[in-house]
């Protein structure tokens, strides 16, 4: 997969070659991670519904979980000064293969398992996630970063579109703790492509606050609590929204159908990311992410009403393309005030640890409309907050946008 990304992206930027290497190596290793994640863990929520846990029960597993990963975060941004964010994407594939090996033994384990696992992904997770972006920050061509945002989306998206189908099917076939055991491998493939790289970054530094501007971080603080809100919004509540509501007591067939609805987004999502890379690139990112959060913000409102494997498709593709196009806008604004901080991996950890803290306030407001208003009116009501909330993604103040 290296090889094959490399040829094609070094024929379009023959004036980048040196630094190919680099950039394949980490689109190869993100996508087989993407599959892995997509195998396992976008089915984790549905999987302990159907091991008997409650819907507040699994909430707040998740609330806690969000919490921890705020010092796991500060932590993670320590041992990637010391030991590179390649090293740190190599660990955390490593540090998800047990956890995803434990997973699988929840019916035998019970709750054990599954705090093994949500201790074992929390610290994965949010090395990975700060590695990724220091990483990708760091090796980025400026004139053209938001191409290879783009290409990186386009990769994501392919990954993301067949692996949760394949998951389905594997659960249905052979059930869904083999999903938990496949993912584990993808994540073991997904490492072997750092094995043998190089750091982009000056290692063995003890990470320094001393200098940094916190108000760089602290002035999209309000934006960092709706991309966290938003990534339970989209994945953890609205699967199991469509498996408690709209597909109830389909057994093992719900791994196949979730997977269906969401892999028919995969056209949308490679021309969107196609077309936005484009845009970014012509210093169109700013109005790109107000509009797109305006459009993600609508589809939260049409969740509630969705009854239909028709009105679900409609709804996967519509916020496919809304998000698209806030993430990869605030992608592009994040990494530009990395590189002005002065503090790369300080600021992008303040960012990380400001996204989980919004993370927290979903899971939180989610068991308030639980417990007020039963499962499913909880969840429908849920979505409507949502809407009012992800708006805030539209206040982030990148430099970049103000020129």
């Amino acid at each position: 997969m290296k090889n094959f990304i490399y040829r094609i992206l070094e024929k379009r930027h023959y004036w980048r070659y040196a630094s190919f290497s680099e950039i394949a190596e980490l689109y190869a290793s993100r996508t087989l991670r993407v599959i892995a994640i997509h195998l396992a863990s976008g089915f984790a929520s549905v999987y302990l519904l159907q091991q008997g846990y409650s819907l507040a029960w699994i909430m707040l597993f998740w609330l806690v979980y969000f919490i921890l990963k705020v010092p796991a975060t500060f932590l993670a941004g320590h041992f990637i000064a010391w030991f590179g964010p390649k090293h740190g994407i190599l660990i955390s594939n490593l540090l998800s293969i047990p956890a995803l090996a434990v997973f699988g033994f929840v019916p035998v384990l019970g709750v054990w398992a599954i705090f093994i696992w949500g201790g074992l992904t929390c610290i994965s997770g949010a090395v990975y996630q700060l590695s990724f972006l220091t990483d990708f920050s760091k090796v980025k061509n400026d004139e053209h970063a938001g191409k290879e945002i783009a290409f990186m989306n386009i990769l994501d998206k392919i990954a993301v579109g067949i692996s949760p189908l394949v998951g389905g099917v594997i659960a249905l076939f052979f059930g869904p703790q083999v999903i938990m055991w496949s993912a584990a491998l993808f994540y073991a493939v997904a490492a072997l492509p750092l094995l043998l790289t190089i750091e982009p970054l000056r290692i063995y530094q003890h990470l320094s606050y001393r200098g940094f501007r916190w108000s760089m971080a602290f002035r999209s603080a309000l934006s960092q609590f709706g991309i966290g809100f938003d990534v339970v919004t989209t994945g953890t509540i609205w699967s199991l929204f469509i498996a408690i509501v709209i597909f109830p007591g389909e057994g093992d067939a719900i791994y196949v159908t979730l997977g269906a609805l969401s892999s028919v987004t995969i056209v949308a999502a490679i021309v969107a990311s196609y077309a936005y890379g484009k845009l970014i690139d012509r210093r169109r990112g700013g109005q790109l992410l107000r509009y797109s959060v305006i459009g993600n913000a609508l589809v939260h409102l049409s969740r509630p009403f969705a009854a239909s494997p028709a009105t679900i498709v409609t709804t996967n593709i519509t916020n496919e393309v809304a998000t698209m196009g806030y993430t990869m806008a605030y992608t592009r604004g994040l990494f530009d005030s990395a590189d002005l901080s002065g503090h790369r991996i300080v600021y992008l950890m303040a960012m990380e640890a400001l996204a989980n803290i919004g993370a927290v306030i979903a899971c939180a407001v989610i068991l308030l409309c639980i417990v007020a208003a039963g499962d499913e009116t909880g969840l429908r009501s849920f979505f409507f907050v949502a809407a009012g909330f992800v708006l805030l993604i539209g206040t982030a103040s990148f430099r970049l946008y103000r020129k």
